[in-house]
């Protein structure tokens, strides 16, 4: 595994015609933002605002599984969201699901685009690097982006899928893993749910619809991927289907 400030690469030399991605994958905050620290304690800084908890294990379990490189941010999506576009209003949060972002409530333009050149702007240039990298040697990519979202937002009910698949324009992979997933007798499959998959400028906007590559994003919902043992059996669980669906789409 290699690292540079921004994002880290873990099995570079994956053979799999398929990449990778973790967006939120951890919540570090450099020690060039704020000292390290966004004003905010322990318990929050463990919340879904600052990361997807549970996502950058399943995220290296699926490269492994899959024979596939992987590419994972190395700063919390506080810090800058690199699931935005660089226009988006949400790209550097202020108040996130009730808590203020104390270090953020004052941070301009000019902040602003220092996070976006010492984190963003690198994270989607080596996703860019990889995707040629994979092109040029015959291997055009299937993007696979893993994510988890939180049982229930504050004040919200109760989210009832074990997992969501995001897609927007491009059904190749989504419809037919929709499908499959639907399939197991045990599982709520949302589809673009609890998000939806059309988001202008973000990772798999940017580097899947916007160059013509299949894609798709995939939700695990926090709590049953909690674990290092439950990251490892949800991706043993998902990476055969994943394989099929890309292989045949």
């Amino acid at each position: 595994m290699t690292a540079s400030a921004a994002y880290e690469v873990a099995n570079p030399g994956g053979a799999a015609a398929v990449l990778v991605l973790c967006d939120h994958a951890t919540n570090l905050v450099p020690e060039t933002v704020a000292g390290g620290d966004l004003g905010l304690p322990e318990a929050e800084m463990g919340r879904h605002i600052a990361y997807d908890i549970g996502a950058r294990g399943l995220a290296l379990a699926l490269a492994e599984l899959l024979d596939a490189p992987a590419l994972l941010t190395r700063f919390s999506r506080l810090v800058i969201d690199p699931n935005r576009g660089e226009d988006d209003p949400t790209l550097l949060m202020r108040l996130y699901d009730g808590t203020i972002i104390p270090a953020n409530r004052h941070a301009g333009p000019e902040e602003r685009e220092r996070r976006l050149d010492a984190w963003h702007r690198p994270y989607h240039a080596a996703i860019t690097a990889e995707i040629d990298r994979m092109v040029a040697a015959g291997r055009e990519p299937a993007l696979v982006s893993i994510h988890s979202y939180t049982p229930r937002l504050r004040g919200r009910e109760s989210r009832p899928w074990h997992v969501g698949v995001l897609w927007d324009k491009d059904g190749r992979v989504a419809l037919p893993l929709i499908a499959r997933l639907r399939a197991e007798p045990d599982l709520v499959i949302g589809d673009n749910q609890p998000y939806h998959g059309e988001l202008e400028g973000d990772t798999l906007n940017r580097h899947g619809t916007l160059r013509g590559l299949r894609h798709v994003l995939i939700e695990l919902r926090q709590d049953l991927i909690a674990t290092p043992e439950d990251q490892r059996a949800w991706a043993a669980r998902l990476a055969p289907i994943l394989a099929q669906v890309i292989a045949a789409s």
